[in-house]
């Protein structure tokens, strides 16, 4: 696995934890835009594998 792809899923994971946190502690709105970015850093590293 290279780096890059190491680096977005790792990215993806942590987004998705703020994401829930801040769902959790402060409600969905404030969390939207963590979830969002953690499914486009998944999304990045799926194209990056099936390449």
């Amino acid at each position: 696995m290279k780096l890059t792809n190491v680096l977005l899923l790792s990215l993806a994971v942590v987004f998705i934890i703020i994401g829930i946190n801040e769902m959790i502690t402060l409600g969905v709105g404030n969390g939207y835009w963590a979830v969002m970015l953690s499914i486009v850093f998944f999304f990045l590293y799926l194209y990056r594998k099936g390449k």
